[in-house]
């Protein structure tokens, strides 16, 4: 495994996961703000954001070490695409449905969260599947 080029991918996926979520949390703020009592206000969640951030990267670090071993001479944008999509909806199963039955929210904005989720790491995926590359071995 190429481990600076985990770091390095996994930079980028967390920098592409938080831009890509501030475009769509901008869009459908709407959607969020009907459930005030349910989140943060958004004060509050500007002092949690380098929580969130660090959670986000060790997210994105895991998951191109899976990626990595996961590696078979193939990479690039389609690969990543794949592994984001795969991602995506393992998210959605493991933490946006399990939250829309637990906390008192309704439809729309679990499918607001789940199409969040799923592109968001959609465009994780693509980011390493473009950066992680293994050692070159040379031949001798």
């Amino acid at each position: 495994m190429n481990y600076i080029r985990i770091v390095l991918s996994a930079i980028a996926a967390t920098v592409a996961y938080y831009l890509f979520g501030s475009i769509g949390g901008a869009l459908f703020a709407n959607y969020y703000s009907q459930y005030a009592a349910v989140f943060r206000p958004r004060e509050m969640i500007v002092g949690y954001m380098p929580l969130g951030f660090a959670g986000t990267f060790i997210a994105a670090l895991a998951l191109t070490m899976i990626y990595a071993a996961a590696y078979r001479g193939k990479s690039g944008a389609l690969e990543g695409l794949r592994f984001g999509a795969l991602i995506g909806v393992f998210i959605i199963g493991a933490g946006v449905v399990h939250d829309f039955v637990i906390l008192n929210v309704g439809l729309n904005l679990a499918l607001v969260e789940a199409s969040g989720q799923f592109f968001g790491w959609l465009l994780a995926g693509i980011v390493i599947g473009l950066i992680y590359r293994p050692h070159r071995i040379e031949a001798s």
